[in-house]
Formats: structure tokens, C-alpha cells, sequence
């Protein structure tokens, strides 16, 4: 394709005639297909040089399984908001932020979903008769007249990134489902009129008088999946029934449901659950399996009641069964403290312990470990609570207190079943850290969580639990110590040079402060991509303790942790603010943040 072609100009009318051609006069043929405009795109990047040739091909590789699109934003080649700049210039139309325009849905009205879908465009506004319309690939011309046809209104193009447009669409899908809160709301509340009896009718569960109340908890749930949150909260107060999410880590209050429904709410979770609707006075757990397709996610739900002096309280805790394990690579790591990981994980036997507080990403890491060492000639096993990741090749075993499977039990026949690599989910009581440990030493690779601070802390909490401490420094080969801090949002942050005084603020360490004057760091704004938090996403903060010698003598001695600590940060060990701070000063986080987690 030629480079140095003139830029395309269109008008599109509403009569039905459409008139495209190039700026010295030559008519422009139709696309050929959905994946023209991201050649194009190919093109233009192929020509500034900056992307390799191989990574280029390796991408046009991928054509025929998928969008070629979506495939040069995969493999890291661009992103969806660059191709978007790109093509409006290309295309000499308006580049449309649709994040910070939102879109109006009389306008979205306009033309049926199925088509938006089909050609991936969201009108966002009307204008002088004129319907403004937002589309991922200007090229489309095939699209561009179904959508004309869609609609009496004449139209007005812009670009926007994909992943934009197919967000809208999905809260546009989520609204003509009638999952719309408020909606769902008055009707609940019509239905229940303004006594507490009323609202008590609909604790029976007969699929007909609850339907209103099932709408609105189906719209709470999916709510939440499509924001990505990882655990839902349903809290009684005084006046209202507190709908809470957790969102990177974060509890955000989403909205506030009528006091007088909350024993309907309640009763339609326990109910799904498969939980005891009559039993409000003791906790009680079960799960729920839902196809959350609007969101594009396969939720297995855990859910937990607690009974409160304002009602019971319901925590769902959201686990995406269709996500796949992410990779070494893809944790964020250090390029040195990845390195030193892989050697551990290399080795045919000993340990590995992944430490730190509910919520930090253990397991993730255990995954993205096991992903890399996964191969035909090995036998692994895991023991765990819930299973959060499928992975193909691996035995995975689901602990079931009421049948009596727990960690200890199921660890004892594993070890009867020919492992080579073992993942224990957590190291719960002493008897599951004695198996785990002289498993280790037996021939088998064995990894697991623990609940500690840091690293160092781990070697002496073993100890608490009854672990020979000669066993300790002969089987553990490593201990990474991990956070998640909350990433800044990439459309919203701002560069700035912190003061001494603004460092000893945010509870940095004095000598820290001292050696960070001066430095560019970056801080949260707030946009509407962010929902105004000025984060989105979250990153590791890490710290990795590699068993040598020393410490192994160390551990034999039942020193104190202070001493473990001096001994592994002579060896080459580095703090966890050391690692933040590295990713503080790559824009990745702020100094706030991860003085939030780690002070």
C-alpha cells in the first residue's frame, strides 16, 4: 500500500448519495474487507521505522484469526487510542473522546444495536439536525453505509478508539436488556407499595412476584462485573441497604437501595446461593455460578452473609473463570528480580512462598509461576480455595471442608500421587506447613502463600507454626514479599518534582525524602476514565528474599527477623519501597499510593 496516497475526504448525505474521493480527483474503491483501515495502519507504522520489521509480520500473522486490529494492539504494536489518532488524521475527520463526551441516548436510539455491534460505531449526539456518529475504522465503507441506511438522520463521522466504542455499546446492550437501576428500582418499589409485610412477601421465591427484585439484583451484579470490581457489598443501615464495590482494591459506594427492600435483596442472594433463607441469626457461605455475557466475564460467585445489628450483611466476592493466568512477564517484575524468580522456579525441588495480606495478588503470582514451568513431562498438582484459574495440563484439586478435604488432608494424598511440582493454596495451621515443607525435600517443587508483612518475616512466622528451623533453611529456595498498588490513570496524571517536606507527607522515610529531591514524579488527576479517582488498574509492588548460606544458618539459629532482614539486604535484597519507588519514578504509581500500602 502506498504511503504517500492523499487523505481521503467524505460527506455522507442524508438522500442517500455519498461522495468519496481522493484530493486529486481519483475515486476511492470500496474496502475490502473489515481489516483495510488497519493495514493501512500497519503501513503507516511500517514506515516510521519505529516498530520491527518481525513484530510487524508477526502481526500480520494473526489476519486470519481475528481482527487484524485487535491483533496489532495485543501484541503491543499500538494502542487502540493511537490507531484512533492515526486514522483521523488519515481520514481528515474528528478524533472523538468518547470517555470524556459520553454519548446521548436519544442519539444512540437512533440506529438498532445489532448494526453498532456489526460495524463497532455509537452515535454519541445530534447536532443542527445532524446525527454525530463515532466509528473504529473510517475505512469500513461497507459499514458506513449500513449505517446510513440505519437511520433518516444525515451523519456526521468522527473516530474513536475501539475499545471506546465497544465499552459504550455494552452499556448501551445493558440498557435495553432493562438492567437499568432506576428503572428496576421504581418498579420494585411499585410492587412492594410502602409496607415492610409486603416487602417480606417477597422472601418466597416463586419466580413471579420477586421478578422486579430479581432485575435489580441481576443489574447490581452485572454492574459490577462490568466495572471489573472484585467484590460486591450489600450493607443495612440505619435508613438504606448500601450497595459498596471493590474496585482496584478500593471500596467505592455505588448506590443506595430502600431500606424497606433489603429483606427481599438479601433473600433473593441467600436464595441463589442455595443458602438457609430462614437462618438470619448465624454466618452462613455457599457460591454462585453466573454467565456474566454482557461483561464478557464467567463469574464464579462466593458469597457470605453476616448477621449485623442493621440486617444481614452480604459480601459476594467475584472470581472470573474465564481469564486466563497471566505470565512472568506480564507482573511487572523487574527485569533482575525476574531473572532470579525463574531460577527458582527452575530448580526440581524446594520452595517457594509468596507473602503478603488478602487481596495482593498471591495466587497470581503461584499461577504466572506455574504457567512458566508447565510442560508435558512434569506432573503438577494444586490444592486449593477456590480454584481462580483453569490451567490446561494441571491437576487441580477444590478443598471441601463439609466432605473434610482440606489443605492438610488433600496435601497427604498429592504426595501419593506422583507430583513433581505441588501449589498449596495456603498455608493455613502448622500440620499444612509441616507437609508443605518436607515436601520440599522429598523431590518435589512445592509453592505456596503465607500471611506475613515482608519476606524476612516469613522465615521466623514458620518457626511460630511449629517448622523445624533447621527443615526451613534446607527447603524454602525463595520468598517474594508482594502489594498491588493502584496504577494512575495514563490519560489524566501530571508530572511534578515533589518537595522534601511533601515526601516526609506522604510518610516517605526521611532518607528516602533526601534522595528523591529533585526527581520527576507523577500524580493522580482524575477524568471520567477513571471514574474522577485518578487511578485505573493495578501493578505489583514486589520484594524477593533468595535463601542463601547465611540466612540458612540464621534460620538453624531462631534469629529475630531484624537480623534476617540486615543479613538479606547485604545479600542483594531489595525493600519493597525500593521497588515502588522505581515504579513510582516510571509514572506507574504515585508516592501517595504506595505510601497507602506499605507505611
Amino acid at each position: 500500500m502506498d504511503n504517500e496516497r492523499p487523505p481521503t475526504l467524505r460527506t455522507v448525505g442524508s438522500a442517500g448519495e455519498e461522495t468519496t474521493a481522493r484530493a486529486g480527483g481519483e475515486p476511492l474503491r470500496p474496502s475490502v474487507g473489515v481489516n483495510a483501515t488497519a493495514e493501512l495502519v500497519l503501513d503507516l507504522l511500517a514506515a516510521t521505522g519505529l516498530v520491527p520489521t518481525d513484530k510487524l509480520a508477526l502481526v500480520r500473522g494473526r489476519t486470519g484469526h481475528g481482527s487484524l486490529a485487535q491483533a496489532i494492539v495485543d501484541e503491543g504494536v499500538a494502542s487502540s487510542d493511537g490507531i484512533a489518532r492515526s486514522l483521523a488524521v488519515r481520514f481528515q475527520v474528528p478524533l472523538v473522546d468518547l470517555a470524556l463526551t459520553g454519548f446521548e441516548k436519544e442519539a444512540a436510539e437512533q440506529i438498532p444495536l445489532h448494526v453498532l455491534e456489526r460495524v463497532v460505531a455509537i452515535p454519541f449526539a445530534f447536532a443542527d439536525g445532524t446525527l454525530r456518529i463515532a466509528v473504529a475504522d473510517p475505512g469500513n465503507l461497507h459499514g458506513i453505509d449500513e449505517l446510513r441506511l440505519a437511520t433518516r438522520y444525515p451523519l456526521e463521522l468522527g473516530v474513536a478508539s475501539r475499545e471506546d466504542i465497544l465499552h459504550e455499546i455494552k452499556r448501551l446492550a445493558r440498557a435495553s436488556e432493562a438492567f437499568g437501576t432506576r428503572a428496576v428500582l421504581e418498579e420494585v418499589d411499585a410492587d412492594l407499595g410502602t409496607s415492610e409485610d409486603e416487602a417480606a412477601d417477597l422472601e418466597v421465591d416463586d419466580g413471579i412476584s420477586d421478578a422486579p427484585l430479581v432485575r435489580l439484583v441481576n443489574s447490581v451484579i452485572f454492574q459490577a462485573a462490568e466495572d471489573g470490581a472484585s467484590d460486591i457489598h450489600f450493607e443495612p443501615q440505619e435508613d438504606a441497604l448500601v450497595v459498596r464495590f471493590r474496585v482496584d482494591g478500593v471500596l467505592q459506594e455505588m448506590q443506595r437501595i430502600p431500606k424497606r427492600m433489603a429483606p427481599g435483596v438479601t433473600t433473593r442472594l441467600k436464595v441463589l446461593a442455595k443458602l438457609d433463607i430462614a437462618e438470619r441469626r448465624k454466618p452462613q457461605d455457599g457460591r454462585i455460578s453466573l454467565n456474566a455475557a454482557a461483561a464478557g466475564r464467567m463469574l464464579d460467585v462466593r458469597v457470605a452473609t453476616l448477621p449485623t445489628v442493621e440486617g444481614e450483611k452480604v459480601v459476594m466476592r467475584l472470581l472470573d473463570k474465564s481469564r486466563r493466568a497471566p505470565t512472568l512477564e506480564e507482573l511487572g517484575l523487574s527485569d533482575a528480580m525476574r531473572v532470579q524468580l525463574s531460577e527458582i522456579i527452575a530448580k526440581p525441588t524446594g520452595a517457594l512462598l509468596v507473602t503478603g495480606p488478602t487481596g495482593s495478588g498471591k495466587s497470581t503470582t503461584l499461577y504466572a509461576s506455574l504457567t512458566t514451568i508447565n510442560r508435558p513431562e512434569i506432573n503438577i498438582i494444586t490444592v486449593e480455595d477456590p480454584v481462580e484459574y483453569r490451567l490446561n495440563g494441571v491437576n487441580q484439586v477444590q478443598i471441601n471442608q463439609r466432605a473434610g478435604l482440606t489443605f492438610a488432608t488433600a496435601l497427604r494424598s498429592i504426595l501419593r500421587s506422583d507430583p513433581d511440582v505441588v501449589m498449596v493454596g495456603e498455608i493455613r495451621d502448622g500440620e499444612t506447613a509441616k507437609i508443605s515443607i518436607e515436601a520440599a525435600l522429598t523431590g518435589h517443587f512445592v509453592l505456596s502463600t503465607l500471611h506475613t508483612n515482608d519476606a524476612p518475616s516469613t522465615i521466623t512466622r514458620l518457626n511460630e507454626m511449629g517448622v523445624e528451623p533447621f527443615l526451613t533453611g534446607a527447603a524454602v529456595s525463595g520468598i517474594m514479599a508482594q502489594r498491588l498498588a493502584r496504577k494512575l490513570c495514563s490519560h489524566c496524571c501530571e508530572m511534578y518534582q515533589p518537595s522534601v517536606d511533601e515526601l516526609l507527607q506522604s510518610r516517605v522515610s526521611p532518607d528516602v525524602a533526601m534522595a528523591s529531591d529533585g526527581m520527576g514524579f507523577y500524580r493522580k488527576c482524575g477524568c471520567p476514565r477513571c471514574n474522577q479517582t485518578g487511578y485505573r488498574g493495578r501493578v505489583g509492588i514486589y520484594q524477593l528474599l533468595t535463601m542463601t548460606e547465611e540466612l540458612a544458618q540464621l534460620a538453624v539459629a531462631r534469629a529475630p527477623r531484624e537480623e534476617i532482614e540486615r543479613a538479606a539486604l547485604a545479600g542483594g535484597m531489595k525493600t519493597m519501597w525500593d521497588d515502588g519507588l522505581a515504579k513510582v519514578a516510571a509514572g506507574l504509581t504515585s508516592v501517595e499510593e504506595l505510601a497507602r500500602i506499605l507505611v
